[in-house]
């Protein structure tokens, strides 16, 4: 598949210290901490009111009425800061601790899982088509799902128990908009959830950890798709 992938393959340092440096507020200090949070961005973003995402920022007088197409980047995946260390040093024994392989296929699950419920929410109900090379008409979608923090990890380890949690974990979602053709950033949107589904205890397995990070991702793509559709047109 052609892609503009090269202009594209990894996260500005700049943008990885806003993301962490933001996810570090708790979303409920997030109000409190309003002030502190500049109007525009350093690339020359404006900062946008959302309800359902944390900080949202817009290019001024962006258009995104011609884009129906889209093209979405690989998913960049990073655990919380000592994630593994921390989960370890809870562990009784040594095969219930998560291995630098088990943290590599989680992110690689991650990624795969969050290209596949958002080309599914983007695309239904006679959305947007998924484009293969840059164009005129196509958007360029750039996620990054950071400081992820899974409860209770499966790491396929013989004889390990399992763990009763209340919320499998939480994530923060970076996404940046881009134009395919001339790479010109548009828009970037930061977000956190934390799963609070359960309401009672629950084992937490590698198959209910997935059913929870999709509930997860289906409401930052439903998001997405609401306003993909506000600023298109679609939604009139």
């Amino acid at each position: 598949m052609k892609t503009a992938r090269a202009s594209f393959t990894t996260i500005p340092i700049i943008a990885i210290v806003l993301g962490f440096a933001l996810t570090l507020t708790p979303p409920q200090s997030l109000q409190a901490a309003d002030k502190d949070i500049p109007e525009f961005s350093h690339d020359g973003l404006q900062r946008v009111i959302d309800s359902k995402a944390a900080i949202g920022y817009v290019k001024p007088d962006a258009d995104f009425s011609g884009y129906q197409r889209f093209m979405i980047l690989d998913c960049y995946v990073a655990f919380k800061k000592d994630w593994k260390k921390d989960y370890n040093r809870q562990q009784i024994s040594a095969s219930g601790r998560v291995s630098d392989k088990d943290i590599e296929r989680i992110k690689a699950e991650m990624a795969e899982l969050f290209r596949e419920v958002f080309v599914a929410e983007l695309t239904e109900n006679e959305g947007y088509e998924l484009a293969d090379e840059p164009a005129e008409d196509v958007l360029i979608i750039r996620p990054a799902i950071i400081d992820l923090d899974v409860t209770a990890p499966d790491t396929k380890s013989a004889g390990r128990s399992y763990t009763f949690v209340d919320s499998s974990g939480a994530a923060t979602l970076f996404i940046e908009l881009y134009d395919s053709v001339s790479g010109e950033i548009l828009a970037r949107a930061i977000d956190r959830k934390a799963d609070r589904s359960h309401g009672t205890m629950q084992w937490a397995s590698r198959a209910s950890n997935r059913v929870d990070a999709k509930r997860i991702l289906r409401k930052w793509a439903g998001w997405l798709r609401e306003r993909m559709d506000e600023v298109s047109g679609k939604a009139d």
